[in-house]
């Protein structure tokens, strides 16, 4: 074998496991197949929760047997009435068990952000937790026990409920991914109180067993009596009975045994800890949706308060209200950047070019645009909703902004507001000239036109001021949205060439007399820098000289009369040079 085929051979061999791979894929468990096995697990699981537990009974004769439950329980009829179709359906919840491990060992799991699809890795990790050691429980094979006991102790499956937390797992994914969370809540409590109460009911017509039918008033009623002996007679009663307690709405009969005071102090006790759940999840979910509607549409209170505090006419209070009604009914969001803040800036980029993108497009001095440029506009468009008969704006404001029109209709009216000149559609825009410099504008930054809603519409909103800011950062864009402003200028008729000659030629003399005080300033600057390189100079020289000065009369001798002199001049520090040989009073 020649060289190049080893290299070969050794360069595609682990392509082979990448292979092996892609044969047993991995799940990602953010991705739609775990979801959707998650939703499949709940069949099995409710399966086992609710139906298990109305087949515990004995049905002929059962031997009591130590660590098992009673055989005196539940609904045994309903276990032998169908014990082919339980046959059934308990070893089709075990295979989807089984299968639920096999998916365990194939759905990875995010390490540093990533996605380990290492199936070593996976089992590895997965084994060490504690919900292999569940899964493995809830499939020990205690229902072998049936060759010895019997078939009819469904008592033996009770550990198939150590699956229950596969349950809520698939619930959480559910909320997060519906699109109505606070009815899902809903719906998820109401499932939770009925298997409380259908566990409770199951407890009871097993109590009353025990007891005895009919012995009082509090048990179930004999069985013998018409219409009691019935499945689902029994079921409906016991369910009605158990709901009676735990909601502790309706009259029961008073317990008369110590078994049944034990079972009315538990349930009235479980009922207290319901009733504080089912209030906190309640409120919970009111408190979200007033949380969402408050995000999402304004706040209309204050705005009435204020309106009724300073006697706004009943009128313009009506025209708000109905302003307020309208963002309501028709689901209008008019504060999109506060409800996206959260999200990160690019992830909200994406969002906010997916919904308004192709409405931006449509400008013409926005075509042909750079995509990132676009992406930054984007994120600038402020929604606006104009009532019927609101100006838009009027002839002679000063534009600060430009429209775009998402949905209904605008009309271009005179001065009197009722003669219209068009009517302007969904996709159309105006006031784009007003927000960019053109040179020889005629009209200035002033509108030229009245426009009014006819009806309630929807219009995007960009300032200058932002558009400005987009723009600073590509000058490229700049250029080209300002010559497409100015062929439309053209077009018009109002485009003053000659101002805009003498605007450009003003503009470039000032260029001119910038660039020379830029000129002088760096050439001061260099002045000043080289005068302060010689200060620094000239004084570390002085500094230096002086320090050579120092040392130099440190090494001159001291007089020796020195010290005498300065000791007898001590008590006359009053005389001075003029007066030596003087007295005190300064008199020869």
């Amino acid at each position: 074998m020649s060289q190049d085929n080893k290299v070969k051979t050794t360069e595609s061999s682990p392509s082979a496991p990448t292979k092996a791979r892609k044969r047993l894929p991995v799940l990602d468990p953010s991705g739609d197949y775990y979801y959707w096995w998650l939703n499949t697990m709940v069949f099995p699981v409710m399966y086992n929760l609710i139906i298990v537990v109305c087949r515990f009974g004995r049905v002929g004769t059962c031997k009591p047997i130590p660590l098992l439950l009673p055989c005196r329980a539940c609904f045994p009829d309903l276990q032998r009435s169908y014990l082919v179709a339980w046959f059934v359906l308990d070893y089709l919840s075990d295979l989807l068990y089984l299968l639920d491990i096999g998916v365990r060992f194939h759905t990875g799991f995010l390490e540093q952000g990533i996605l380990v699809v290492d199936k070593g890795m996976i089992a590895s990790r997965y084994v060490r937790t504690w919900s292999f050691l569940l899964d493995l429980a809830s499939l020990v094979p205690t229902d072998a026990a049936y060759v010895r006991l019997g078939p009819h102790i469904p008592t033996l499956r009770l550990n198939r409920f150590l699956r229950v937390p596969r349950l809520f797992e698939a619930f959480d994914r559910t909320e997060t991914r519906t699109a109505y969370p606070n009815a899902f809540r809903i719906a998820k409590l109401m499932l939770y109180i009925f298997v409380v109460i259908h566990w409770n009911s199951c407890l009871y017509f097993a109590l009353s067993r025990y007891l005895g039918f009919g012995r009082d008033a509090w048990v179930y009623p004999d069985p013998a009596q018409p219409g009691f002996e019935r499945l689902r007679r029994q079921y409906l009663y016991s369910f009605y009975f158990s709901t009676l307690i735990l909601t502790t709405v309706g009259d029961t009969p008073l317990p008369a045994r110590e078994e049944e005071y034990l079972f009315m102090v538990g349930d009235f006790l479980l009922a207290v800890m319901g009733f504080a759940t089912i209030m906190g999840s309640m409120s919970s979910v009111i408190y979200n949706m007033n949380t969402a509607d408050a995000a999402f549409y304004p706040d209309h209170a204050l705005v009435k308060k204020y309106m009724k505090l300073q006697h706004v006419n009943r009128r313009l209070e009506r025209r708000v209200i109905d302003w307020y009604q309208h963002l309501q009914i028709n689901k209008k969001m008019t504060n999109e950047v506060a409800i996206l803040q959260h999200l990160p800036e690019r992830l909200r980029a994406e969002v906010a070019v997916s919904v308004h993108l192709s409405t931006l497009s449509r400008v013409q001095i926005f075509q042909n645009c750079e995509a990132s440029l676009l992406e930054e506009l984007v994120l600038k468009l402020q929604p606006q909703t104009y009532s019927p008969g609101e100006y838009v704006c009027r002839k002679g404001d000063i534009g600060r902004e430009m429209y775009i029109i998402r949905e209904g209709q605008l009309a271009v009216v005179a001065d009197d507001g009722v003669t219209q000149y068009a009517v302007l559609g969904a996709g159309l825009y105006f006031g784009e000239i007003s927000i960019i410099n053109i040179k020889g504008n005629m009209s200035g930054n002033r509108r030229t036109a009245n426009i009014k809603s006819l009806g309630y519409s929807d219009l995007f909103c960009l300032s200058k001021e932002d558009l400005r800011e987009v723009l600073s950062e590509y000058p490229q864009a700049q250029t080209v949205m300002e010559e497409k402003g100015r062929e439309i200028l053209l077009k018009m008729n109002k485009l003053d060439v000659n101002a805009e000659a003498a605007e450009i030629a003003l503009q470039e003399a000032t260029e001119s007399r910038l660039k020379g005080l830029d000129q002088q300033l760096d050439d001061l600057q260099t002045k000043f820098a080289r005068l302060l390189a010689e200060l620094e100079s000239s004084a570390l020289k002085i500094a230096y000289r002086i320090e050579r000065l120092e040392w130099q009369t440190r090494e001159w001798p001291m007089p020796e009369d020195m010290p005498e002199a300065d000791d007898e001049a001590e008590p006359g520090e009053g005389t001075s040079k003029d007066g030596e040989g003087k007295g005190p009073s300064g008199i020869e």
